[in-house]
């Protein structure tokens, strides 16, 4: 099963699930049945967006912790910048 294919199987089993608590098929008390199920799909956006959020900050937060990168991206601009230096472009 490719993941695709898993991620597809997992979408269809969330929004059947969803479906069947929105239509009433699965009993719930009425207070959460009419004020929280309704809402679970924006809550479910929100969600997945602050996560986004939190891993992209965590990304940049941690951007400078990699100075063997840092090294090897300025050793190949170096080298780039030589090579075109070679070949005759001004790249200052």
């Amino acid at each position: 099963m490719t993941r695709a294919q898993q991620t597809i199987s997992i979408a269809l089993l969330i929004s059947s699930l969803y479906l069947a608590c929105y239509l009433g098929l699965i009993p719930f008390p009425a207070n959460i049945q009419n004020e929280i199920i309704p809402v679970l799909p924006f809550w479910a956006l929100v969600s997945f967006g602050a996560y986004l959020l939190f891993k992209l900050g965590l990304g940049v937060f941690t951007f400078n912790d990699v100075p063997k990168a840092h090294q090897e991206l300025m050793e190949q601009i170096e080298q780039a910048r030589t090579e075109l230096k070679a070949a005759g472009v001004d790249v200052d």
